[in-house]
């Protein structure tokens, strides 16, 4: 299982390097063809086991060479410690002390990165996968759909009834083993959620003829502590989009609220069969 997030566009890396002011960055720029590459990726994907806060992504040098021209990136690996959207550490080459160190060095602690990342078993907080910029929404009020992955007091709330539409997209496959729902206040928690896996432009109309993926009815006690809604994990094996229908809140009230959502689970690792057979052709740096 690993925790590092491949990013493609410049826009999407530009976002992840500003998305937090002290939550450190690591990444590693690579390519297919690359020996040492090969060599020390499952020690990053280690790394990123280890240090959760932490916001590990990785940079395919040809497949996005607009990121690495941006970067002024010449070697492979490369590696590159980011704050605040600025590079504070560079390491050229396959140096895992090197880069397992200055991680350590400029991690900080949890509380200090603003991380909230949670755990269940092998199993964690993947709402670093999310991006950002197409989660979608209908029937909201405004325009604050990403209140629910931020941490703060902000909120997401439905505007002309209770029913909303949250449609998120991973920036890789994943699976979702269990969700947890953070309520505003209860009465407006919802109720009643369809979850629509890999089904795109689900609307309200999609909602009454379309099969659900799982429908979940919940409790005030699905609200309470730290508890988690598990979900029917067979069903959620390969996620690259989930759908959320809120069909109804606990109060009966006239609008549904939102406080936080995460999503629990794991990244799948892919291989690409084309670099199977790279890899198999024995090329190297």
């Amino acid at each position: 299982m690993s925790f590092v997030k491949q990013v493609s566009s410049l826009a999407e890396f530009r976002e992840a390097l500003n998305k937090s002011p002290t939550k450190l960055v690591v990444v590693d720029f690579f390519a297919h063809w690359c020996g040492p590459c090969k060599v020390i990726a499952p020690k990053v994907d280690n790394l990123s086991k280890t240090f959760r806060h932490v916001t590990f992504l990785k940079v395919d040098v040809d497949a996005s060479k607009d990121i690495s021209e941006s970067e002024k990136v010449t070697a492979m690996p490369t590696f590159k410690l980011y704050k605040g959207g600025q590079e504070i550490a560079k390491i050229v080459g396959a140096d895992y002390n090197q880069l397992e160190g200055l991680t350590r060095q400029h991690a900080g602690k949890p509380e200090d990165s603003g991380s909230s990342v949670l755990t269940f078993g092998n199993h964690s907080d993947i709402n670093e996968f999310i991006m950002l910029n197409q989660v979608n929404c209908l029937n909201q009020q405004g325009q604050n759909v990403n209140n629910i992955f931020k941490n703060d007091d902000s909120y997401l709330e439905s505007d002309v009834d209770e029913q909303l539409i949250i449609s998120v997209q991973f920036g890789q496959t994943v699976k979702i083993h269990s969700l947890k729902l953070v309520a505003d206040d209860i009465a407006h928690a919802p109720k009643t959620i369809k979850l629509y896996a890999n089904r795109l432009n689900i609307g309200f109309d999609e909602t009454n003829r379309i099969e659900a993926t799982q429908v979940l009815t919940l409790s005030d006690k699905d609200y309470a502590d730290n508890g988690l809604v598990p979900l029917r994990f067979v069903k959620f094996q390969s996620v690259n989009n989930i759908t959320l229908f809120v069909q109804d809140n606990l109060g009966d009230t006239e609008t549904s609220k939102i406080k936080r959502i995460h999503f629990i689970g794991s990244p799948v690792e892919t291989t690409k069969m084309e670099n199977l057979a790279q890899m198999a052709e024995g090329r190297a740096v």
